[in-house]
């Protein structure tokens, strides 16, 4: 970030279609300054997992932070990338972007863009400026798409090549911190992934082991079916409409407001009116299930420091029984593979993606003694932490480069 110290603020702007800019810069189309290379699909019979090939990249699925990740290989390409080439989706979601880290095969929700009279790092960033407009135009089509032309016709700032260099050395410095957090955080949740496989079949300190219907445990453990270690029966949730954020009234948890990792989202906060609610007022270690929909499985462990929350229709609650079952040590169980595999298993059974209260309740768990769950729990938690502590990290600088962004790829702040 040595460069911020130079910042100066520009004197003189002017006026152009896409807003005020300093006066010795350009306003141009994209097509002027690069070569656009829209993706096609090979077919699928040309494609595989064995790594033969030149990686195949279909669309945002398979992108990271900066660089994707391949899933599938090519061996007869239609639509080839070069290394250091521009990605960018061109089908919904429009406007996510990459760079493509070697020679690569692309499919049709994705466009190569190489950089041919403009700074290639520097356009990279310009166009994440530019993706609402892009994402805008993208919905005047019946699958959320933009076409070539579209792509080409975008208009962009141009300074001059010095200019864009510095731009571009400031906005990099700042993503390569958010690419070493990003993968501090994907080795972190690997290295929790083998800690899991390890804690709920071999536990802490155990020398011998049994078959059992979910795998190998110590002998001292026991396998119980979930609704026998916990109290009451499980209730499913309001069917009432939510109504706008309100912190008078109690929270509305709905499926969609909780995230893969257990967490409440705060965009989504909705509420429910008082005269509906009390029935499904959650207590301290209440545990939801989502029971349907694309997200069946999802579990949400509630705490008071969550504030007054209600739960709604597609989730059930359970009461884990604190004296054989730590919910705790429950809500890490469910973000396991161990768990992820009973609920696609359960889900091949039936016609629909659904989980009643009946099949949670009939799920098998292991049961250590209470002392060792509590150990097991304490020791995954202290992981999360770590990944919300580098989450939180990696969202500062995010928040940071966005503010840059505006600043710098308009002129607002110059760089001479």
């Amino acid at each position: 970030m040595g460069h911020v110290k130079d910042l100066k603020t520009g004197i003189k702007y002017k006026d152009t279609p896409i807003g005020k800019i300093p006066v010795d810069w350009e306003v141009i189309s994209l097509r002027d300054v690069s070569e656009i290379n829209m993706g096609q699909s090979p077919p699928s019979e040309d494609c595989n997992e064995r790594e033969e090939g030149l990686p195949f990249y279909q669309g945002n699925a398979e992108f990271g932070s900066k660089y994707p990740s391949p899933k599938k290989w090519c061996e007869k390409p239609k639509k080839i990338a070069d290394e250091g080439d521009i990605l960018i989706s061109v089908r919904a979601p429009v406007g996510e972007i990459n760079i493509a880290p070697h020679k690569c095969c692309i499919g049709r929700g994705l466009a190569a863009i190489t950089a041919k009279s403009i700074h290639s790092q520097f356009l990279y960033h310009l166009l994440f400026l530019r993706r609402k407009y892009l994402q805008k135009i993208s919905q005047g089509s019946t699958f959320e798409a933009i076409n070539s032309k579209e792509l080409s016709d975008l208009l962009i700032f141009l300074p001059a090549v010095t200019e864009q260099k510095k731009i571009a050395e400031i906005l990099t410095t700042l993503d390569e911190a958010i690419e070493k957090t990003y993968q501090i955080i994907e080795r972190t949740k690997e290295a929790k992934k083998g800690l899991m496989q390890r804690l709920f079949t071999r536990g802490i300190g155990h020398k011998k082991f049994k078959k059992t219907e979910i795998g190998e445990t110590p002998v001292e453990w026991e396998v119980r079916r979930f609704g026998d270690l916990c109290n009451g029966q499980p209730e499913y949730g309001a069917n009432v409409s939510s109504i706008d954020k309100d912190k008078s009234l109690p929270r509305y948890i709905r499926i969609t407001d909780i995230t893969e990792d257990g967490k409440l989202l705060e965009a989504t906060w909705q509420s429910i009116k008082r005269e509906f609610a009390q029935p499904y007022i959650l207590e301290e270690g209440d545990f939801l299930f989502a029971r349907s929909g694309a997200t069946v499985g999802k579990t949400y462990l509630y705490r008071n420091k969550d504030g007054e929350c209600a739960f709604a229709g597609y989730m059930i609650r359970f009461k884990p029984n604190p004296k054989q079952l730590l919910p705790e040590f429950l809500f890490q169980y469910t973000h396991s593979n161990f768990y992820y595999n009973w609920v696609k298993g359960i889900l091949r059974a039936g016609a629909q993606p659904n989980i009643n209260a009946q099949e949670y309740f009939n799920m098998p768990l292991p049961k250590p003694p209470i002392n060792e769950q509590k150990q097991i729990a304490e020791i995954l938690s202290s992981v999360d932490e770590e990944l919300e502590k580098e989450s939180n990290h990696k969202e500062h600088l995010e928040l940071l480069k966005k503010g840059l962004m505006q600043v710098l790829l308009t002129g607002k702040i110059r760089v001479l």
